[in-house]
């Protein structure tokens, strides 16, 4: 007969390695979704280079929002009445914040000051989205190990950015619009936090990206005019326009959203700091620009900047 005096502890230590297993998963996966976005976004420099030879930014911004709204609508339903005035405003905010603001400051800020400046005051947005995060959520507080992997990993994205040419130049209109982009960004990423847990993911970046629709076609009016079509008959330029529509613009904001949902608003914006170095591999392959040692070296801070930022966000959840 099978013993009956052996008190049996295995439901409640079984539920509980479920539930950590579960969290582990979950979390793996953000940070795949993370790394698999800031992928993408990193090569969607080369397509937009490659489209500013027939369009201006303003067009461009205007033909990939188009592109990703038509997405969206296909893959989340028919659009619905919003529910409230409280909650579309948020969502209106953060379609401001994220997607419009974001791209015209950065954008514009191309045409006053060097790449370089852009790429390094941007790649300060996961400090920004720290600081916000710290005051303005209860689960996501800053740490000694933030500020140092900020430093590494800021100090890795220079040495990519310049990649061996060490040029700095100063430009005070270009570089605050840089700035103002990468505060835009931890804006968008701190708001993002709330509208997330009340809307279905689809759903959310689709309404986003249709205020988008609706920011960008005024401005782009004032300047160039509506963009033509016939240069899309260059398979080039058709190629870079439906990846910044369908990769860069519908999916990955999904993906974004998803993996802010899973590892937080922080953890997830560190891996912006990968961004310019993926840009500059996308750069060597496609453009054949070279990469030097100091990019290289560059890249093995950035990921350690990262790995001491995440081991940071692990001791707060443990403490």
């Amino acid at each position: 007969m099978p013993r009956t005096d052996v008190p049996d502890v295995c439901p409640g230590h079984c539920g509980a390695d479920m539930m950590t297993e579960t969290d582990a998963k979950s979390k793996a996966l953000g940070h795949l979704l993370a790394l698999i976005t800031i992928t993408v976004w990193g090569t969607t420099f080369v397509a937009t280079k490659t489209l500013l030879g027939a369009y201006d930014a303003l067009q461009i911004m205007l033909m990939r929002f188009l592109i990703a709204w038509a997405v969206l609508l296909f893959l989340a339903g028919k659009p619905k009445r919003p529910e409230n005035l409280r909650d579309e405003l948020g969502i209106f905010s953060l379609s401001l914040s994220g997607v419009t603001f974001y791209y015209f400051f950065e954008n514009t800020a191309l045409t006053y000051t060097l790449a370089s400046n852009v790429s390094i005051i941007l790649a300060a947005a996961p400090i920004f989205t720290a600081i916000l995060a710290h005051v303005f959520t209860g689960d996501e507080k800053m740490g000694p190990g933030t500020w140092a992997g900020f430093f590494i990993a800021i100090t890795g994205v220079a040495l990519v950015v310049f990649n061996g040419a060490y040029v700095l130049k100063l430009n005070p209109l270009g570089d605050l619009l840089s700035l103002m982009a990468a505060l835009s960004w931890a804006v968008y990423s701190v708001l993002l936090k709330t509208y997330i847990r009340l809307y279905n993911n689809m759903v959310l970046t689709r309404k986003m990206v249709f205020y988008a629709v609706l920011l960008t076609a005024p401005a782009a009016l004032r300047g160039k005019g509506l963009p033509p079509l016939w240069p899309l008959k260059q398979p080039t330029l058709l190629f870079c326009l439906l990846f910044l529509g369908v990769l860069g613009s519908a999916l990955c904001y999904v993906l974004w959203n998803v993996a802010i949902k899973r590892i937080g608003v922080v953890n997830t914006n560190n891996y912006i700091y990968l961004n310019p170095f993926v840009t500059m591999v996308a750069a060597a392959a496609v453009l054949d620009e070279p990469v030097t040692g100091a990019g290289a070296a560059g890249a093995v801070l950035i990921v350690g900047g990262i790995l001491v930022a995440e081991y940071q966000g692990r001791k707060q959840e443990h403490a």
